[in-house]
């Protein structure tokens, strides 16, 4: 693969999921003789399986408490996570950098006041007057202040204000396609000449009732035990909190701070329409073009497959007959999904496994392959669980 300056590089990477903190985890994670560990809390939201946060040191990266205090939780997740890919990149106390740095974030909004919920829900159980109910408990039971913490660019704001991030910056909201937005813009800016550098990527708190609920409102939480990925029968998402953020450069910018490339991101494109008459197939043997002709055996692909189990078939039967022999890992089996998250989480991932030259074992052992030589080059998805769908191909920079 032939150099161009405005190559789209991969110089950062801050992770957290249920399976650690930074990079390390995960690159142990990948780099395995065997499965990872499931790490799941079953209890907390029974029947509701999470995959819950783990242990996170928030001083690491949020030094003042003060700023750690007025923080949602999906915030402070995000927040670290940034501080991590800009520790990784080496630009965490590079003002300048810092202040030029395209920031681009996939957000949902803040968590919800649960006491506020129930009082209307048990409320309108004794009253037929609804909507004046509502009205009434709005006007005087919402504090004002969590009007302002629902904010979904207030993860933006906060890592400006810790980090000094102050560069360009852009909020996405819808779902997983946020994500892959997110990203996409990122990429084009750079590769145009438009940007640099920019930092990019989300975060998503699961262990939160509301959103509990609004997965289960549309029957597509799981229930029960842990089942892997490809093997979910009932609802299908298992939810996890985590964060990812990624510092993308142009190969110029990079090469001229000597900065550690993990990857060359060589393409990436999102689409959404209609999924019924066979359209999903077709969208995604469309976005997949980039990838045809990467080498099966050193190639990865890291499904962000909800778990749904009609479109995880789906997806998994497209990239069975596309890529005869390649390794798929779904790999929000060992992490959970993230929504707005997901995408970054896999395109980390990837970057890890290309950089460390994963032979990435399976992560569901009944339905995934082994890989018979270290990873070279990755694809990356994400099928959106309403909607939404996105391709990212990523090579090693040799």
């Amino acid at each position: 693969m032939s150099k161009a300056q405005n190559d789209v590089v991969i110089t950062g990477v801050g992770i957290v999921t249920c399976q650690g903190v930074g990079k390390e985890p995960h690159i142990a994670l990948l780099t395995a003789a065997e499965a990872p560990k499931t790490v799941v809390e079953t209890e907390k939201f029974k029947p509701y399986p999470i995959h819950p946060l783990p242990e996170v040191d928030w001083s690491q990266q949020i030094t003042k408490r003060g700023d750690q205090r007025q923080m949602e939780n999906w915030q402070r997740i995000g927040v670290f996570a940034a501080g991590l890919a800009l520790d990784d990149a080496g630009l965490k106390e590079d003002l300048e950098a810092c202040g030029t740095m395209d920031m681009i974030v996939a957000a949902g909004g803040g968590e919800r006041d649960i006491n506020v919920d129930t009082l209307i829900v048990d409320e309108g159980l004794k009253r037929n007057d609804r909507e004046v109910l509502l009205n009434e408990k709005l006007t005087t039971e919402l504090r004002p202040t969590l009007f302002l913490a629902q904010l979904s660019n207030l993860l933006a704001g906060n890592i400006s204000i810790v980090h000094k991030v102050t560069g360009s910056s852009r909020t996405f909201m819808g779902e997983e396609s946020a994500g892959i937005s997110a990203v996409e813009t990122a990429f084009h800016r750079i590769k145009s000449g438009e940007s640099s550098h920019a930092l990019v990527g989300g975060a998503f708190s699961a262990e939160r009732l509301d959103m509990v609920l609004l997965f289960e409102a549309i029957g597509s939480h799981s229930r029960g035990d842990w089942q892997p990925l490809w093997s979910r029968d009932v609802g299908g998402i298992t939810s996890g909190s985590l964060g990812a953020f990624l510092v993308l450069e142009s190969r110029a910018h990079a090469e001229a701070r000597g900065a550690h490339i993990y990857s060359t991101m060589s393409s990436i494109e999102g689409d959404r329409g209609n999924r019924g008459a066979g359209n999903l197939e077709k969208r995604l043997e469309r976005l997949l073009e980039p990838a045809h002709g990467l080498p099966a055996e050193s190639t990865a692909i890291f499904s962000g497959s909800t778990g749904m189990p009609d479109l995880a078939a789906r997806e998994k039967a497209v990239l069975d007959h596309q890529f005869p022999g390649a390794a798929i890992r779904g790999f929000g089996g060992v992490t959970g999904h993230g929504l707005e998250a997901h995408f970054t989480l896999g395109l980390a991932l990837a970057a890890l496994a290309i950089d460390s030259e994963a032979k990435v074992p399976p992560f569901d052992g009944g339905h995934e392959k082994s890989m018979s030589t270290g990873t070279k080059a990755a694809v990356v998805t994400t099928v959106g669980h309403q909607r939404g769908e996105g391709v990212a191909v990523l090579s090693a920079d040799a």
